[in-house]
């Protein structure tokens, strides 16, 4: 007797098609620039190497990575694409060493920084392919104005030593989302002024890049050489003032769902989950659903998070558990084993991440990257 296999308690289903959808938007919307897919953070949560192959089947040139864990797993995977990894301790020429040797560009924002590419220079017997990094503004990572000249000079003596080669020289706005906003025009001139400096040391970066999502479709002025769009690889907006996904044309990549594994009739009155943050107001039907906050749902989801259970829009009811949440059904006709849908494209009726983000106060980059490593990823045209 061959027993039925049930849904899953909970899977991503990642839409490879859709993100590649998403690549050629960008690519179309600076279409002078190279473009490099942010996949730090796993991908915003997507899967990191999956992902990654398939921006690069996009057109995709460049891949950025915030930590060299996450470049080192690139390369251990076969993926050759050019990488940018940019936050490295410089505590540990170790990391420099490994990503140098594995032909990964680092970025420099300090004197010890380029001490560290340096070391590594020397100890793997090649040049290290470096991007300098300007704060104009973002009061963030990179070198602040007053010691971006300092940072030249040893750049241009590491160069004639053979040891360093400038690849790239970039900088982050803070405002990017907001693109009238006058600290945006303001950051792109004193990058303009650090790549002059720059220049009149001998030093002509082949990349000077800038724009994030947002920049990459509403700010022209911003794309230089190379664009590094994050948040829309995913289909994702990068913000209200740029417009939704749709408009953008953006495709949303990731669907979550789980499976209802209990419905049970309650009276009246009853309280639901901690705190009985909820109430029933009439006798009713709870369905719960083996997802929490552990699974990356967020606790803002009490009483709002929107779901689609059984065809039908329903709502959190109590608040979120580690790894359970209730629903108030009412009549609705849901049955253990339905399928619950958190987020997707909204294409089916269903409540996207930027619906989640909006309900629970935050963004969709945070809906998406917080799904946590014990919900599956599932990917639409490969292996889980």
């Amino acid at each position: 007797m061959n027993t039925p296999v049930g849904r899953p308690r909970a899977q991503a289903r990642i839409d490879l098609a859709g993100l590649r959808n998403n690549v050629e938007v960008l690519r179309s919307a600076a279409p002078t620039a190279q473009l490099m897919a942010v996949v730090k953070a796993d991908a915003y949560g997507h899967g990191l190497v999956e992902c990654s192959r398939a921006a690069v089947a996009a057109g995709a040139s460049y891949l950025g990575v915030a930590l060299p864990e996450e470049a080192i797993e690139l390369r251990a995977n076969g993926i050759d694409a050019s990488i940018l990894a940019w936050l490295l301790q410089t505590d540990s020429p170790a990391q420099w060493i490994e990503l140098v040797e594995r032909d990964v560009d680092v970025s420099v924002s300090s004197l010890k920084g380029l001490e560290c590419a340096r070391i590594a220079a020397a100890e793997s017997g090649t040049s290290a392919k470096i991007h300098l990094k300007l704060d104009t503004g973002m009061g963030r990572g990179g070198s602040g104005m007053a010691e971006w000249s300092r940072l030249l000079d040893e750049v241009s003596r590491a160069v004639s030593e053979n040891s360093i080669e400038v690849v790239g020289m970039w900088t982050h706005l803070a405002f990017a989302d907001q693109p009238a906003h006058p600290v945006v025009e303001h950051q792109l001139e004193l990058f303009a002024e650090g790549v002059a400096q720059a220049k009149r040391q001998g030093i002509t970066p082949l990349l000077r890049h800038v724009a994030n999502s947002a920049a990459t479709f509403r700010t022209p002025s911003a794309h230089f050489d190379l664009v590094r769009p994050g948040i829309s690889i995913y289909g994702l907006s990068p913000g209200a003032a740029v417009g939704t996904a749709e408009e953008l044309g953006l495709q949303p990549v990731m669907q979550l769902s789980g499976a209802v594994t209990q419905v049970k009739p309650v009276a009246a009155g009853q309280g639901v989950s901690y705190g009985h943050d909820y109430v029933t107001q009439r006798d009713t039907t709870i369905a719960l659903v083996p997802l929490g906050y552990a699974d990356g749902i967020p606790m803002g989801a009490t009483n709002v998070g929107p779901v689609v259970i059984a065809g039908e829009r329903q709502v959190v009811a109590g608040r979120v558990c580690m790894d359970q949440i209730m629903f108030d059904v009412g009549d609705a006709d849901v049955h253990e084993g339905d399928e619950v849908v958190f987020f997707g494209s909204g294409a089916a009726g269903e409540p996207t991440a930027d619906d989640w983000a909006q309900v629970t106060g935050t963004i969709g980059y945070e809906i998406v990257t917080r799904i946590g490593a014990r919900v599956p990823r599932v990917f639409a045209d490969g292996s889980a």
